[in-house]
């Protein structure tokens, strides 16, 4: 019986080659662009590899100071000696990094310039974040207390800095300061990992970034375990109550939050002040977004499933004349939906992986590295299989119930 329907399922996908391909077309864009943008959001939150241990940290790049009286504000990023003087005590932590946002930097050979990214880091930041090692080790504690002129460069800056050559002990020179490679790391694209270069914070031309509370500076603060986190996030927003300025006249009360990665994302993107940062409020928006856009093509398909059995009532008509079942042509019905979902969902995968290994590959987005999430797939066609049964289930029962004269004179 289950062969029979699926031989007559096939036969009428031939016939019907029109409305066949744009069903199936309906099934393969929404399936793609769900798993594409679903791949960059879990790749852009909840990453994995590189900063795999950021479910256990919390990361700060704001800080709002204001004046209680007098309404003087300025909000920016983090100086060193923020983080070094308030953040670093903080207790229960495993480790607290200092770290500067990637710059663009010059770098000088012997005939060529090349224009690449550079992060100033303490020794914290290498064990926080475990990058895959190509050659040699990265900076330590010793290289950052002695400030010595060494440096950490991904495989991509390697290749094209020293090709056909061995990488370590390579000397380039950045912006006037002659560094040498002591290790080569994987490419990277994250918003903590992302450089081409890492040389010592205590490498920089001046020292004065020490002294300033408003800089140039980011920092994670991991915590031994993630149970830990909103103890060590209820103190940071205690210490921030503490922060002293030389001036006492412009500012007198600061604020800020260690985030997660959604939090920080939502924070930016709402300029939401509220300890959570809006990241429910992101998540919802997401999902309402999400969930719009698959009921658009969902209903369209609904649309052109009712369109295709409605038009078939003749050979409706012929079937139940030749002693067809009402529960026959049902199953029938149904079956050719749920092939044809099923078949949009083979193609939808193969169509996303194509998707993300083009963005890959294409330079889009520098070092971009992103998986499918075959937890969104499986929702996703489990709603398009949902839309596809009920699409086909309700013309399917009306058309079942026809008198087989009517059905033959297409007066259904």
């Amino acid at each position: 019986m289950f062969r029979n329907y699926m031989l007559t399922a096939w036969k009428v996908f031939l016939r019907r080659k029109m409305f066949t391909a744009i069903n199936l077309l309906c099934i393969v864009l929404t399936l793609v662009v769900l798993m594409v943008v679903a791949a960059l959001l879990q790749n852009t939150f909840y990453p994995t590899g590189v900063e795999g241990k950021s479910a256990r940290f919390v990361q700060m790049v704001m800080v709002e100071s204001s004046h209680t009286d007098k309404g003087g504000r300025r909000r920016g990023t983090l100086g060193y000696k923020m983080i070094a003087q308030y953040l670093k005590p903080l207790k229960g932590v495993e480790a607290v990094s200092v770290f500067s946002f990637p710059q663009a930097v010059s770098v000088y050979q012997a005939d060529r310039v090349n224009d690449r990214q550079m992060r100033l880091t303490d020794a914290e930041y290498w064990k926080i974040l475990d990058f895959a090692l190509v050659s040699g080790r990265t900076l330590n504690a010793d290289d950052v207390e002695q400030g010595r002129m060494v440096a950490v460069i991904n495989r991509s800056t390697a290749q094209q800095l020293f090709p056909g050559q061995t990488w370590l002990g390579q000397k380039f020179n950045a912006n006037g300061q002659v560094f040498s490679v002591v290790g080569v790391v994987q490419d990277e694209m994250h918003i903590n990992a992302y450089s081409d270069i890492w040389v010592p914070l205590t490498s920089a031309p001046s020292s004065d970034y020490k002294d300033k509370l408003f800089g140039m500076f980011s920092t994670m603060i991991l915590a031994y375990r993630a149970e830990d986190l909103p103890a060590i996030k209820r103190q940071i927003v205690e210490v921030a109550k503490t922060v002293q300025y030389p001036d006492p006249n412009q500012f007198n009360t600061t604020r800020f939050w260690g985030d997660s990665k959604l939090q920080l994302f939502a924070r930016t993107l709402l300029a939401d002040q509220t300890e959570e940062g809006g990241a429910g409020k992101l998540l919802a928006i997401i999902i309402t977004l999400m969930v719009l856009f698959m009921m658009l093509p969902a209903l369209n398909l609904v649309n052109l499933n009712v369109g295709r059995i409605m038009e078939r009532s003749s050979e409706i008509g012929v079937r139940k004349a030749f002693g067809a079942t009402s529960r026959q042509l049902v199953a029938q019905l149904v079956l050719e939906n749920v092939l044809l979902c099923l078949a949009g969902g083979a193609i939808g995968l193969v169509c996303a992986a194509g998707a993300l290994w083009w963005l890959e590959s294409s330079g889009l987005v520098p070092y971009l590295k992103v998986h499918l999430n075959f937890a969104v797939f499986g929702y996703g066609l489990l709603i398009t299989l949902v839309f596809g049964v009920l699409s086909g289930l309700i013309p399917a029962l009306k058309m079942a119930r026809l008198d087989p004269v009517h059905a033959l004179k297409g007066t259904a």
